[in-house]
């Protein structure tokens, strides 16, 4: 699989980002990692609670008509597992044994 890794998002926002939920609470996340795979762009995230868990959200990232770059849901499981292992892949490499 060809996969690329980037840090847009990280040079336009720093190593946090702030989401805020459908009750317009907010959220700290980390971004862990920026992914180029088949022209489309994604984003790791992990928030301190997610951190506890060894859990992470995956989200693609797009820019709206004035150039901003806003974070989607991945509603496509598929495309969100594709992600997840990529991420996986990337870093947790794994070695061939002699």
């Amino acid at each position: 699989m060809s996969v690329k890794q980037t840090n847009e998002l990280r040079s336009s926002f720093g190593d946090d980002i702030i989401l805020f939920d459908e009750q317009d609470e907010s959220t700290v996340f980390r971004i862990l990692t920026e992914i180029l795979h088949e022209d489309r762009h994604y984003a790791v995230l992990q928030s301190e609670e997610m951190k506890k868990e060894g859990e992470v959200s995956v989200f693609r990232v797009s820019r709206d008509s004035e150039g901003t770059l806003e974070l989607e849901t991945i509603e496509d499981d598929e495309e969100w597992e594709t992600v997840s292992e990529l991420y996986d892949e990337l870093t947790f490499p794994e070695h061939d044994e002699p």
